[in-house]
């Protein structure tokens, strides 16, 4: 399966959708999307939509925690939106729901 990613805007959020498999195939496209993204929204709040995942592995993860770093930098700050249930053990399981904001949908995030 590959991945495709697309950013959209949610009233005034940016939102990265990914949909398919995050994994050593699909990683330079993955990047090249995030670090994209990252770029345009400079002191705001990137979402990235992750419901459309089915397989995310570490270097997928590792990533997510990069452009977290990123944002945070810029004066911003990313935030993963799931609701997969296998997707939200692997994130807890990791230790990555911690280091970045998980939420159910775009609205349920602050503001």
């Amino acid at each position: 399966m590959e991945l495709l990613c697309r950013l959209t805007q949610l009233g005034n959020r940016p939102v990265l959708h990914a949909s398919g498999e995050v994994d050593l195939a699909t990683l330079p496209y993955f990047h090249d999307h995030l670090s994209r993204s990252v770029a345009l929204v400079g002191e705001g709040t990137l979402y990235v939509d992750l419901d459309g995942v089915i397989a995310l592995d570490d270097t997928g993860l590792g990533m997510l925690l990069g452009a977290a770093g990123r944002c945070r930098e810029q004066g911003g700050d990313l935030m993963v939106v799931c609701t997969n249930a296998r997707l939200l053990a692997r994130l807890a399981i990791t230790g990555l729901d911690r280091a970045i904001t998980v939420v159910p949908r775009v609205s349920a995030s602050p503001v």
